[in-house]
């Protein structure tokens, strides 16, 4: 398999977002007039190109060889088959905006965030800080959703309070920015691992930002869903977001984790058949088949149909995947919490627990 990136010039956007082309032979992924091109063989990209070229497009690209860097992504390959995604210019702005780049202006932490979660915090203290909330945010959420799943969390719960951040909004960004500056050379560590294939972890932390000090407030009592995606064991998609509904329970909470990460599942599942048919991709056949990891025990209960008077409310728009589970393309596995990647996605940990599962999130 071979892949180069090339860059058009002279080319107006077709879009604002990425989009996947593919044919018998190869794989295009275009994000405005950036594209990375698949291949089978070396000729075959080159041949895909010289029809691009001498069409009626006329097209022009520069050609920036193997994929090294892109969009601010650095990508290095290990002698031991594994590659890293890393954007340590990226953490180095943030830090710089922080005014806490150098050794000597902040100490590391161990975590991204740490109890109590973040409210509105009315009545707290003004923050006293010059740099722009909004933007920084805009900067962490770029870097959580390409190379740093592991802050996920932590930042999409300041996200939440760009319109009036307060001083305790702005301790979580700059405690974001201690952890960052500890570890602003690791990224996503891959090592492919085909015999995992398709996997989804789903957790939920059920009403876990009640707060006393805003206890009016019907947003504290919303559940947060975590979930990532992984194919060969290798992270592809993952998310970390505010359920936009109040769960009466546990288990009602779980499921509407679980039925979230499973709206992502069922496309990637049909992409990865369409690929199958490009390249040699570890599938089962005829379908894909994608194993769900699930760590409550009622939760998987109603996800195979079995409903008590307490679990009978949950309205049916959750059970558009029953299907898949009955025919067995999706299998929903039982879990133990010390073992819930997801768990990474939902809430602050502890440091041990947190670095265990960053380790299998993301490898190191």
């Amino acid at each position: 398999m071979y892949t180069r990136w090339f860059n058009g010039t002279g080319v107006r956007s077709i879009s604002c977002r990425s989009i996947v082309y593919y044919r018998e032979d190869l794989v295009v992924l275009v994000y405005v007039d950036d594209c990375f091109i698949i291949g089978k063989s070396s000729a075959d990209i080159d041949s895909f190109l010289q029809s691009l070229k001498n069409g009626k497009e006329n097209f022009d690209f520069q050609d920036q060889g193997d994929v090294s860097q892109y969009l601010g992504v650095e990508v290095t390959h290990h002698k031991d088959g594994s590659f890293e995604l890393r954007q340590p210019y990226l953490i180095g702005r943030i830090l710089d905006v922080l005014e806490m780049s150098g050794p000597s202006k902040c100490n590391s932490v161990p975590t991204p965030c740490m109890k109590p979660l973040l409210h509105k915090d009315l009545e707290g203290l003004p923050r006293n800080s010059t740099f722009h909330y909004r933007s920084v945010i805009g900067m962490l959420g770029y870097l959580q959703n390409s190379t740093r799943p592991d802050i996920s969390m932590a930042v999409h719960q300041c996200a939440r309070y760009t319109e009036d951040p307060k001083l305790s909004h702005k301790r979580a960004v700059k405690r974001i920015g201690r952890y960052l500056s500890g570890t602003q050379d690791r990224g996503l560590r891959y090592m492919p691992d085909p015999t995992k294939g398709l996997e989804c972890y789903v957790d939920a932390d059920f009403a876990g930002g009640w707060a006393q000090a805003d206890a009016g407030n019907a947003e504290n009592v919303l559940s947060r869903s975590g979930y990532c995606l992984s194919y060969a064991g290798c992270p592809v998609y993952w998310c970390s977001k505010m359920q936009t509904e109040i769960a009466l329970s546990t288990a009602e909470a779980e499921y509407i984790a679980l039925s979230s990460a499973i709206r992502e599942v069922i496309p990637f599942m049909t992409f990865l058949s369409e690929l199958s048919v490009i390249f040699d991709i570890d599938l089962p056949k005829p379908k894909v088949f994608c194993k769900i990891f699930e760590d409550n025990e009622s939760c998987i209960s109603i996800s195979k149909g079995r409903f008590t008077p307490r679990t009978k409310h949950i309205a049916l728009k959750y059970h558009h995947f029953r299907r898949y589970v009955d025919n067995g393309s999706i299998i929903i596995h039982s879990i133990n919490t010390k073992e819930q990647t997801a768990d990474l996605l939902t809430k602050p940990l502890v440091t041990s627990i947190f670095q265990y599962l960053r380790n299998k999130l993301m490898g190191w």
